[in-house]
């Protein structure tokens, strides 16, 4: 079970690296590691496992947050229909995105970063993405709204980007042409 001594945090090298490729068939110790990402989020998100255990809620983390520079992340994140997307992806890529923007108006939060970072975090909207599943089957997805935003940032995790990264560093709460703030549902 991973929890918050295993995650690294911001400063520490492995968050800075392009993580490498996985190769399938996947081990089975990489479809285990794969399962204790998205347990971690089911966890930090259930009111008495995070106070058990003292997780901080999550709705995205990336292989490189407990040091493994490996291109795999899991999501357990809220669709805009109540619906949860709860998905451990291995080697993503976003094949399109939209032209308009969107941003939490309360900026974004990393498992990784134990300070509030003000400011606006822009990204598309809408993306469709490319991944493999566990099983190595390619999935093509479109996603909007909370999911695009937080398959971007653990994306961004797998290529060393830090969310703070993306921050206007002379205007951090500048809104950008075709930005506007994701309203909450």
């Amino acid at each position: 079970m991973i929890l918050m001594k295993d995650i690294i945090r911001e400063g520490h090298e492995t968050l800075r690296m392009k993580a490498e490729e996985v190769p399938f068939p996947l081990t089975d110790e990489l479809r285990e590691f794969g399962e204790e990402l998205r347990e971690f989020l089911i966890n930090s998100q259930d009111p008495e496992m995070a106070e058990k255990y003292e997780l901080r809620s999550g709705i995205g983390i990336a292989a490189p947050q407990v040091n493994r520079s490996i291109r795999m992340f899991a999501l357990h994140v809220p669709k805009d229909n109540g619906e949860m997307l709860s998905e451990i992806i291995v080697n993503p890529k976003i094949v399109s995105h939209s032209v308009e923007e969107t941003y939490l108006p309360g900026g974004e939060g990393c498992l990784s970063v134990d300070r509030d970072v003000p400011g606006y975090v822009p990204r598309p909207q809408r993306i469709t993405v490319k991944y493999k599943d566990l099983d190595g089957v390619e999935k093509k997805v479109r996603l909007k709204n909370l999911p695009a935003i937080a398959f971007q940032h653990e994306l961004d995790h797998l290529n060393g980007v830090m969310f703070y990264d993306r921050i206007n560093k002379e205007n951090p709460f500048y809104e950008a042409p075709n930005s506007h703030p994701l309203e909450e549902a």
